[in-house]
């Protein structure tokens, strides 16, 4: 993935088709600013994909691993690891 791009939201309504094309075909990714601040990346919808999975992978191995800590603990009243997901995902939203 190359360095990304950095534009405003006035530079990108002007060419949004590029920018779309750049983060397919060129793997680089826009960040999109407002008033000078960040506020959006556009990446490939692949590169996104990815992304999504290696998040959604890290939150499993990390239940995962409290629910083995728990239960090697022996700990009474423990949460089955499908609330404590449900849990964690409500308190992010």
């Amino acid at each position: 993935m190359s360095e990304p791009v950095i534009e405003s939201m006035a530079e990108v309504r002007g060419h949004l088709a590029d920018v779309l094309d750049r983060a397919r075909r060129e793997e680089t990714p826009t960040i999109i600013t407002r008033r000078g601040k960040q506020e959006a990346v556009v990446i490939d919808i692949e590169e996104y994909q990815r992304l999504r999975r290696i998040a959604e992978d890290a939150e499993e191995s990390w239940l995962n691993r409290l629910a083995d800590e728990a239960e090697s603990e022996g700990l009474e009243g423990s949460v089955p690891l499908e609330e404590m997901a449900a849990m964690l995902r409500t308190d992010r939203d």
